[in-house]
């Protein structure tokens, strides 16, 4: 488990100093299919621990990420925030962001392709096993990844307040790694009932999982500077991903 002196200096940095701090890791280009891909790499504060692969919200790779990759690179770990929309594609109102989504949602195949492929790219910098983790968005695409069985070498999955329902289709079975979901109580798009649906999901497959629930948090509640921005559940959902890695990524 985490020591104490490690988990207060991390819910500082989550909650209050590292959002005023200057990026410290690089973008990265990168290419699947022909197509160019900006993903962003935080290079682990001292002996790395292992790989953390990081996907995005609906907004596309944006600073919100890259922040984050900071966070885990000053927990010891090698971090990755991918691109699953193209270099330079950033949507910006809420149609394009619609879209951008809705066209990874309608094909499946491409969205888990687009995945491997930054994590492919990610194992060039830091080879071995790896935590895949997501925001909203990311979150859902972090289960999609899960569902496939196509990543090796993958320790656990975490989704932060992300899309909960399985396709039509889908489904877990119990080679698949642990999963954390941090989930918000107040979360209007995500309700308990998909909470609920997922605990029985994975219990009858036999995987091991963890769903922490945070009162009064809404959809989004670790997005710095944002209204549905919750210290408290940001905090705590936080520790708990760091525990989360020690217990299956650190080496």
């Amino acid at each position: 488990m985490r020591t104490l002196i490690c988990g207060i200096l991390c819910s500082l940095l989550a909650g209050l100093v590292f959002p005023f701090m200057a990026l410290a890791g690089e973008n990265r280009t990168y290419m699947i299919g022909g197509a160019a891909f900006e993903g962003y790499h935080a290079p682990a504060n001292g002996a790395s621990k292992g790989l953390v692969l990081v996907i995005h919200d609906w907004d596309g790779l944006t600073d919100y990420e890259m922040k984050r990759a900071d966070m885990i690179a000053e927990m010891g770990y090698d971090a990755f925030a991918v691109d699953l929309y193209g270099k330079g594609n950033r949507p910006v109102d809420t149609g394009a962001k619609k879209a951008e989504v809705g066209r990874l949602y309608q094909d499946r195949a491409l969205m888990r392709e687009l995945i491997l492929g930054g994590l492919a790219e990610a194992r060039k910098l830091r080879p071995g096993k790896a935590v895949v983790m997501g925001y909203c968005f990311g979150g859902a695409a972090v289960l999609e990844l899960a569902r496939s069985g196509k990543a090796e070498d993958i320790s656990g999955y975490v989704s932060f307040h992300g899309g909960l329902k399985t396709p039509q289709g889908q489904g877990y079975d119990s080679t698949t790694p642990p999963i954390l979901i941090a989930h918000g109580g107040a979360d209007q798009g995500i309700p308990m009932d998909d909470v609920a649906a997922l605990s029985k999901e994975l219990e009858g497959a036999s995987v091991s999982y963890e769903i922490q629930v945070y009162s009064g948090a809404p959809h989004a509640f670790t997005v710095f500077g944002s209204p549905r921005y919750r210290e408290q559940a940001d905090r705590k959902s936080w520790v708990a991903f760091g525990d989360f890695l020690t217990e299956y990524l650190s080496d």
